[in-house]
């Protein structure tokens, strides 16, 4: 295996389409592409400064520690085979076009625009901060212990599990189709508009007008702390929530039980208040 340690390089491409290879403690500055097309390569401890779109096109590839600075956007795109440990992230508009990603322990300062159209992944122990539209349109991945915070995030995902975590961001989970959340907590309003096959476990939720256009959801052992004017249009409902719901909103069909129900609203002109059982326990 070739070895490229503790240098520093600067200007476009400037290891492009190295193959088999070690590259550690090195600092690349200004310049686009240093990595692009890269085979089989091991990135330890590495600094990207100012070097836009650093590990395009590469396959089989795996990251360890290092640092992607602001003006090293979209560090990772159109990658396959790419495992990525104790990262940390100032860039925007990172990890898109992926196929097959493992991630765990990575920290990113700015989540803007990360995380689109990536396939075949799994992600454990990350820290998201500052991020919108983070997660869009992934699909076949598992998320564990997550702690995310933005807008618009999981817009578009499909198959996808999400378990032990704690997400805040406005419209999270639109237009998702099979997803599972287990033991979490959601907050941000609107929460899982025009979503199919939503599935919540064991999770904690607060959300102004939030699970609302479902189509399919499922919930066991849920609480719907401070969460108003919800289920509104939502049909083949299955929800067991263990505390008191502030508001709900011309459910369409199913059964909701709950504590209690502060209020209930129903515009018979719209819905069949008949088709939705709202029971207590």
């Amino acid at each position: 295996m070739n070895e490229f340690e503790n240098e520093q390089y600067q200007g476009e491409r400037a290891l492009f389409m190295i193959k088999d290879a070690l590259v550690s403690s090195c600092r690349f500055l200004d310049g686009e592409s240093p990595l692009k097309e890269g085979k089989n390569l091991k990135i330890e401890n590495c600094t990207f400064v100012e070097a836009k779109y650093p590990l395009w096109y590469c396959t089989d590839l795996e990251v360890k520690g290092g640092l992607l600075d602001v003006g090293a956007r979209a560090g990772f795109w159109y990658d396959k085979n790419l495992k990525v440990r104790h990262l940390t992230s100032f860039a925007p508009k990172g990890f898109r076009v992926i196929d097959g990603m493992d991630l765990k322990d990575c920290t990113f300062k700015d989540a803007s625009e990360t995380f689109w159209h990536v396939t075949n992944f799994k992600v454990e122990n990350l820290s998201f901060h500052g991020g919108q539209y983070t997660f869009m349109q992934c699909k076949k991945g598992h998320i564990k212990n997550l702690d995310l915070e933005g807008d618009y995030i999981f817009d578009g995902v499909e198959d996808l599990l999400v378990e032990d975590s704690l997400i805040h961001g406005k419209d999270a989970f639109w237009n998702s189709k099979n997803v599972t959340v287990k033991r979490s907590k959601i907050s941000g309003q609107y929460l899982a508009w025009n979503a199919k096959n939503l599935t919540l476990i064991d999770c904690e939720i607060s959300s102004h007008q939030g699970l609302c256009y479902i189509e399919g959801l499922k919930m066991v052992n849920c609480k719907l702390t401070d969460t108003d004017l919800c289920f509104e249009y939502c049909s083949g409902i299955d929800a067991d929530i263990v505390d008191e719901i502030v508001s709900v909103k011309n459910p369409i069909s199913g059964k909701i039980k709950a504590k209690g129900y502060k209020e209930k609203i129903f515009d018979n002109s719209r819905i069949d208040p008949n088709q939705t059982e709202l029971a207590l326990g």
